[in-house]
């Protein structure tokens, strides 16, 4: 009992005993976050298009996957955790925000659009935990098509694909990532029109 308890509880199987901090969403979330250094060090490395970015590319792809991995073994297994409410959705920025950052460290996209994606998403998610205890807000299709469009736009951007293609690989890599960036100022703008009618 005690500072021990969260600890035990399960940690894969279903039931209706509690679940364990340990259980297997919550450690994926955790070995995100652990591998999101990993991806910034690959990605800064060796910035010139080969195998290095081609491997930044995967890594956050798999990353990224993991965050829609993660949540549907919690819910379809109930695994679902406070901890894990308040780890995953960090995860997910950290993963996101670090590509956005990495991309304009490498001068492939502009400053100003990093910070704007990053104030969205650090306020949006402080906000979601300072009110987690009173009232949850669930994701709308804004903001799941956000993500959506980050999954897709960061890793064609992080991968060398105008070495591959050609040009016309470019044009590939602004229009997903105008999509991506849109759709985060507009859900962004949505959840504080949401939030200042009180829904």
């Amino acid at each position: 009992m005690g500072i021990l308890s969260p600890w035990r509880g399960r940690v894969w199987r279903r039931g209706d005993s509690p679940a364990s901090v340990a259980s297997v969403p919550n450690l994926i979330s955790v070995a995100r976050i652990l591998l999101t250094p990993v991806f910034i060090v690959v990605a800064l490395t060796n910035p010139e298009p080969g195998l290095a970015r081609t491997v930044a590319a995967v890594l956050f792809a798999v990353l990224i996957a993991t965050d829609f991995v993660d949540g549907q073994i919690a819910r379809s297994r109930g695994l679902v955790t406070d901890f894990g409410k308040l780890i995953d959705p960090i995860a997910d920025k950290a993963i996101t925000g670090s590509a956005f950052v990495v991309l304009s460290l490498l001068g492939e996209l502009p400053w100003w659009i990093t910070i704007v994606v990053l104030l969205r998403e650090v306020g949006i998610t402080v906000y979601r935990l300072v009110v987690a205890n009173q009232v949850v807000i669930a994701a709308d299709w804004a903001g799941k098509a956000k993500t959506m469009a980050q999954a897709i736009a960061l890793p064609l951007a992080l991968l060398p694909l105008q070495a591959w293609l050609g040009e016309w690989a470019v044009w590939v890599c602004v229009v997903t990532m105008t999509v991506a960036v849109a759709l985060t100022i507009y859900s962004g703008i949505e959840f504080v029109v949401h939030v200042m009618r009180g829904r």
